[in-house]
């Protein structure tokens, strides 16, 4: 597998600070891939992984979120800042659209071969963005969940988390825009789901029940996979970003 050189620029998108990486390859529309980082990370910890993305063809965009990176810091392992994880999800999800058209407008994305990913946070974000989105071609999601109503359970069961008054009626935006209540906006679209067996951050099984609902409805199988990975917590491995670039060369690179 032959890697194309990688060139990066650092842009704002109405205020969002974003990475550009694109392959050194003329074309008149890119495919795209935005990519969503996690909570306490940042644009440039997923510029690594990006960086292979576009070495394979690909322009990727990395945004960062609230709270994080040029936005801003928390005390991220405070329990009592956990309910601004929700806040920044949703958040990125009503920045998508400035994302979208910018990319299409001024950086020649492809609109019609464009993908969304991200691991752990980001894999919320990247999900709740495809729900609401069927233009989206494809997307797959790192150690994520689109199951945000299981997994919200599962985060306040483990980390304590303070019901406050801003948190609940935060939970009742996460209900609303859940993606596994979107089922039918779903349907037969490409889904890739990585998620390791032992995630001691984000519990496979919300993300398990999802996939198991939701696969049987597909008529086309090769449409949507999950891929669990034995004894493997909450990390992105090489055997990951191998299959995601397979997933995007046969998915999105198509035009």
């Amino acid at each position: 597998m032959k890697f194309l050189n990688v060139k990066k620029e650092n842009i704002y998108i109405d205020g969002i600070p974003v990475i550009v990486l694109k392959p050194e390859l003329e074309m008149d529309n890119y495919p795209t891939v935005v990519f969503y980082h996690g909570w306490s990370s940042k644009k440039e910890y997923q510029e690594f992984r990006g960086s292979i993305l576009a070495g394979l063809g690909y322009q990727v965009i990395i945004p960062d979120a609230i709270h994080h990176g040029e936005r801003g810091t928390l005390d991220y392992d405070e329990s009592e800042n956990s309910g601004f994880f929700w806040e920044v999800v949703l958040n990125n999800l009503k920045e998508w659209r400035q994302i979208r058209n910018y990319a299409t407008e001024e950086l020649d994305a492809d609109p019609e071969r464009i993908a969304v990913t991200g691991h752990s946070m980001g894999g919320f974000t990247a999900a709740g963005i495809f729900a609401e989105n069927p233009e989206i071609r494809t997307s797959v999601i790192l150690n994520g969940s689109f199951n945000w109503l299981g997994s919200n359970e599962e985060f306040k069961r483990r980390l304590n988390v303070h019901m406050t008054k801003e948190f609940k009626n935060l939970e009742q935006e996460v209900q609303s825009k859940n993606p596994a209540g979107k089922i039918d906006f779903l349907v037969d679209r490409p889904i890739l789901i990585l998620h390791g067996e032992a995630d001691s951050m984000v519990e496979i099984t919300p993300q398990r029940d999802f996939y198991e609902k939701l696969k049987h409805l597909y008529k086309v199988d090769e449409n949507i996979k999950m891929i669990s990975y034995k004894n493997l917590d909450h990390f992105v491995t090489t055997n990951m970003l191998e299959e995601m670039g397979k997933w995007f060369s046969e998915k999105l690179m198509e035009v």
